[in-house]
């Protein structure tokens, strides 16, 4: 993600810098504005729906429906498919369908309220932590966290993680809560351990931590991800035999088609464009490896200069890029982004950067945007944004030529690639902002290579 402007100004968890110019007393109200509002939106659009419209829950479904498979039948946990549907699979570690198995003793519809708040309460927590990580303090806090959480509800992502009771916020939460701790905490690292025992894509956090010399906090974390791995064999021994030494966790077609609209990843984009899931892995696999080169040093550069939480931030987007499947619901990532980017327009320096960064920000948000559709007795949430505007296949699993996405044309290949483009642009943006950065020490330190005054 995009960082400061001069990427000069350092901090860190545990000596943060205040805001560069303090907000008008009258954010606060205007957060609290747009929090009621976006609240309320939401909460009448559930009442005006069927449940269905709105809180489906049909991921949540899968989760209990594999922990009830792995508590009766375990060997057979990887080959289970949902209601009958060879693409709905539970595709999340053994440790994970352990975890699920406790929302077995509660009712559905109490479980899918429950999920929904603390899934709101986490996307709150998560961009309040990125204030507070930015400078950010007191009531300005309150009020900016407010605005953003408040315009994030509204985006595509998270209606989406919240109408499938997907547990993608309350992971970001769990790891951005995490690596935002001072160094010093003797467990700093866990959680983000614990969440990479649920799903495997967080693993990349702990490369980050190492590259950045935190070795403990990189060590605490691969021990906790090795305990959920043992605990999973301590209780489905059979299934982990088939998740970790089979190589299901490296099928990604597990999750349905690769190339489907809703995987907005490289390998994603690059299966519709080449037609085929097979023919796409070499392109994907050279464009993953120089993404994820790319994207760590880029990452490692803005933390060594002092900008933690942008570091973390080009850390996230990177994980979205390069992971096989990046699913629309995984880009909640995109409101502690937003918080960077905004706080990025207030510190910089010449009024033109700073309208800059605030239109990068206003187009990030627009890109993701979602609305409720008081329209429709039956339809719930647009799928918002750009991506659900292209035809999609439904239910589709495997391969097939005859497939939607492969015959997307014109304007349909940029609103059905359009969370991914959004994201390969802030790539951009974040990659231009080390080069820059980089080049101006260069420039001061002059022709001997030493700092010139």
């Amino acid at each position: 993600m995009p960082a400061d402007t001069g990427l000069t100004v350092r901090t860190s968890p545990s000596s943060r810098r205040p805001a560069a110019r303090r907000p008008g007393r009258v954010l606060p109200a205007v957060g609290a504005v747009v929090a009621a509002a976006a609240a309320a939106a939401y909460l009448a659009a559930i009442a005006a729906h069927p449940m269905a419209a709105m809180l489906k829950g049909f991921d949540l479904r899968v989760y209990l429906g594999g922990a009830r498979q792995a508590l009766g039948h375990p060997g057979g946990l990887y080959a289970w498919t949902y209601d009958g549907h060879p693409g709905i699979k539970f595709t999340y570690t053994p440790f994970a369908a352990l975890l699920f198995a406790a929302g077995l003793a509660v009712p559905f519809t109490a479980l899918m309220c429950l999920v929904t708040g603390v899934s709101v309460a986490a996307l709150v927590a998560t961009v309040g932590i990125a204030f507070r990580e930015l400078g950010w303090r007191g009531t300005p806090r309150l009020g900016v966290t407010l605005v953003v959480a408040g315009l994030a509800l509204w985006t595509e992502p998270v209606q989406r993680a919240l109408f499938l009771g997907q547990v993608e916020i309350v992971l970001m939460a769990l790891v951005t809560w995490d690596l935002c701790q001072p160094d010093a905490r003797r467990l700093k690292g866990a959680a983000t351990g614990v969440a990479a025992g649920i799903k495997l894509v967080p693993l990349l956090f702990i490369v980050y931590l190492l590259l950045t010399r935190r070795f403990r906090q990189a060590a605490v974390a691969a021990a906790a991800f090795a305990v959920t791995a043992a605990a999973g064999f301590a209780a489905f021994p059979s299934a982990s035999v088939t998740w970790w030494f089979g190589g299901d966790f490296l099928r990604a077609g597990r999750a349905g088609f690769v190339g489907g609209e809703q995987n907005q990843s490289l390998r994603g984009a690059l299966t519709r464009l080449i037609g085929s899931v097979n023919g796409a892995q070499p392109a994907w696999l050279i464009a993953a490896a120089a993404v994820t080169l790319a994207g760590l040093a880029a990452a490692v550069l803005l933390h060594r200069r002092g900008l933690v939480f942008a570091g973390l931030m080009t850390c996230a987007l990177t994980a979205l890029l390069v992971s096989p499947i990046s699913w629309d619901h995984h880009w909640v990532w995109l409101a502690p982004g937003l918080a960077l980017l905004i706080d990025t327009g207030r510190r910089a320096r010449r009024a033109l950067a700073a309208a800059a960064w605030s239109a990068l920000a206003a187009a990030t948000w627009a890109v993701f945007a979602a609305w409720p559709d008081f329209w429709s007795a039956r339809a719930g949430v647009l799928q918002g944004g750009l991506i659900g505007y292209a035809p999609a296949s439904a239910w589709a699993h495997g391969d097939n030529p005859a497939y939607a996405e492969y015959h997307w044309h014109g304007l349909q290949l940029l609103a059905g690639n359009g969370e991914l483009l959004a994201g390969l642009a802030l790539f951009a943006v974040a990659l231009f902002c080390v080069w820059l950065a980089a080049a101006r020490d260069r420039r001061r330190r002059g022709p001997s290579g030493k700092r010139t005054m």
